[in-house]
């Protein structure tokens, strides 16, 4: 259908039906703008007679496993229901243009950048350029295409808005040259690949999967370059639940080393014990050698290694309960990883500036207005600024959101639901 066709199409309600399913009823109109308008970009830019489809990745929350992937722990994460969406149109040649909104247009000629370049990394052209070199590296079709994309998954806000527009070029190749037959989770080990060898960031696998898989996963990252997937199929909106995420507006400025420290003082540990990293040694062995590390690694090293043990087992038990469908035991898991983060992995504030404790006054907050509700709530995602996460009652989370909006401005309370789809063909 060309892009003309198909905004009268979606302006008259017929995507509707695929709308509800994947955004749910109370978000069909918003989407219905959201969608035509995206497609009516899109004629704008690369012209109306198009025949052009549309795509869909959402953002993700992690529920669980805090800091815990880069030394190949174990997490639980999900996709939610801000996603980036795609209009996009084949070409015949080996072009692919993509115009986000709000940046520069990106054009790249996949025949000329085949391999990976220095002068490019750090920009969404070595990103498309390197998912392209993964699925030919992996035995799958390349081609050109234009895609006008708009996103809703904000910058800085941990919910994986460069991990959603990896998969996203990924997904539009996987419908467009490959049939659909690239699975999501393929995808999105492709997406890390593009990222650690085109992009020039080693990250790690995390992000990447939960925007794509759809719904709830635990991921075991024992061995990094095959993870244990596993889908867990419990919906926390369905038993009343919203996942909130609140933007405390701290500054990230100057927080590289707080966040490096991490996974650099897990590994100092695991060094002195003879491993690259934890997942290598175990709890016993690191309280029975805490005398003669204290002075090696330091305290706070010890600490952060400690909870990552713990926070592996709590993993695990949460695990057990969304199988089971125990919400009780799976907030009990929520609210001991937040504290866990909190006290031990240090992770909630940063020591530059200690006059600057958005997400420690947000979580303050958040436990006296649940205090004695049925709820959870914990540090969000890389921590030391940023987000919050709490799992609230429906019955509670408008009076939770006005709070959070008066402590912290208008809007910085997100209000959102698990998504069961997570990369995907709209139409």
């Amino acid at each position: 259908m060309n892009v003309e066709k198909l905004v009268e199409y979606i302006n008259e309600g017929s995507l509707d039906e695929r709308l509800e399913a994947v955004y749910g009823k109370s978000d069909v109109a918003f989407q219905r703008n959201r969608y035509a308008s995206a497609a009516d970009e899109f004629a704008r830019i690369y012209g109306k007679d198009r025949d052009v489809s549309l795509f869909s990745v959402s953002g993700r929350s992690e529920l669980s496993g805090n800091h815990t992937d880069h030394n190949h722990g174990c997490v639980i994460a999900a996709s939610i229901n801000l996603d980036i969406i795609a209009v996009a149109s084949l070409r015949d040649d080996k072009i692919i243009r993509v115009k986000s909104e709000g940046f520069p247009e990106d054009c790249v000629d996949i025949s000329a950048y085949s391999s990976p370049k220095s002068e490019k990394f750090g920009t969404s052209e070595s990103i498309i350029a390197g998912m392209c070199a993964g699925f030919l590296k992996d035995g799958y079709a390349v081609g050109g295409f234009d895609a006008y994309t708009t996103s809703n998954v904000l910058k800085g806000s941990g919910l994986s808005s460069s991990a959603a527009f990896e998969d996203m070029i990924g997904n539009i190749l996987n419908h467009s040259y490959n049939g659909g037959v690239v699975d999501n989770i393929e995808i999105a080990k492709l997406a890390q690949y593009a990222e650690n060898e085109f992009f020039g960031k080693p990250c790690g696998l995390m992000d990447q999967v939960a925007c794509a898989a759809g719904g709830i996963v635990a991921i075991d990252f024992a061995d990094p370059k095959n993870p244990v997937i596993d889908k867990l199929s419990f919906d926390i909106s369905g038993a009343g639940y919203n996942l909130c995420i609140v933007n405390t507006g701290g500054n990230h400025a100057d927080l590289t080393d707080d966040y490096a420290s991490v996974p650099r003082e897990m590994k100092a540990v695991a060094s002195a014990l003879g491993c690259e990293v934890l997942r290598g040694t175990d709890e016993e062995n690191i309280i029975a050698s805490v005398p003669a590390l204290r002075g090696k690694v330091g305290d706070r090293a010890l600490m952060r290694a400690l909870h990552f043990f713990e926070e592996n087992k709590r993993v695990e038990k949460q695990k057990e309960a969304l199988l089971a469908g125990d919400i009780d035991k799976f907030f009990e898991g929520v609210i001991a990883s937040g504290r866990s983060s909190f006290c031990y992995l240090q992770n909630v504030y940063t020591t530059k500036n200690l006059e600057e404790q958005g997400l420690s006054l947000a979580l303050c907050l958040t436990d006296i207005f649940l205090a004695g509700k049925r709820a959870a709530w914990r540090v969000h995602g890389g921590g030391f600024a940023g987000t919050i996460q709490a799992f609230v009652h429906e019955n509670d989370v408008e009076e939770y959101r006005r709070l959070m909006d008066s402590a912290f401005g208008e809007g910085k309370c997100i209000v959102l639901r698990i998504r069961p789809e997570g990369a995907l063909k709209v139409f």
